[in-house]
């Protein structure tokens, strides 16, 4: 389990092929000896096992399933990546609950800056619009952030500057993919309350009608 608030920006220095898979050697830009060969670290908001540990160094396998299902199998060497080692208990919960399983894959279709922030609009999936709400949280590329708004596939965000100095999110244009993870709790909530919704799917009025108070 992590929560989105991003560690640092690693770096992939190298790669290598396995059967069907990948292996990535990436350099970290923290102290690594608290963490142990079987750990959990998110690259780019993908939960991968730690399989080798040198100095700064860590190794993570890829398998093919995570390769098909997020952006890590488009990542060159010398590619910067979000870095978040797995949450302990009594940790601050700074972000949101995030598995670090990969819901989809997204694509930034505009980017403006307007003084210090950018804004950004990215299309996700059709099939993850119904767990996305305004104010909600997402996470992308592994990054908790907060939906300034969402017009059906189109999910719209405001970046401070200090998360587009550590992380990623900075330097993305339109045209890029991202990994999508929605948010866990609203993910259960459209579950349990799906052989009660109307054809149109959930709303904020259907809420409000079934007593939660918005």
């Amino acid at each position: 389990m992590f929560t989105g608030i991003v560690e640092g920006l690693g770096e992939l220095v190298k790669q290598e092929g396995l059967a069907k898979g990948r292996r990535f050697f990436i350099r970290a830009p923290f102290d690594l000896k608290d963490t142990q060969i079987g750990d959990s670290i998110a690259v780019n908001g993908a939960c991968l096992t730690v399989t080798s540990l040198e100095g700064d160094l860590f190794t993570v396998d890829v398998s093919p399933e995570t390769l098909s299902r997020t952006t890590l199998g488009e990542l060159k060497s010398g590619d910067k990546v979000n870095l978040e080692r797995a949450l302990r208990v009594g940790d601050r919960l700074g972000g949101h609950l995030v598995t670090g399983h990969v819901d989809g894959v997204g694509q930034v279709v505009r980017r403006e800056e307007r003084g210090d922030f950018i804004f950004f609009a990215i299309r996700i999936p059709k099939e993850l619009s119904p767990f996305v709400v305004e104010k909600g949280s997402i996470a992308v590329d592994g990054i908790s952030l907060t939906v300034n708004g969402v017009k059906e596939d189109l999910v719209e965000l405001a970046i401070i500057p200090h998360t587009a100095k550590i992380t990623t999110i900075g330097f993305r244009r339109p045209g890029d993919r991202v990994n999508i993870e929605t948010d866990l709790i609203g993910k259960y909530v459209v579950k349990l309350l799906s052989p009660y919704l109307p054809q149109k799917g959930l709303s904020l009025e259907f809420l409000r009608d079934h007593g939660f108070d918005l």
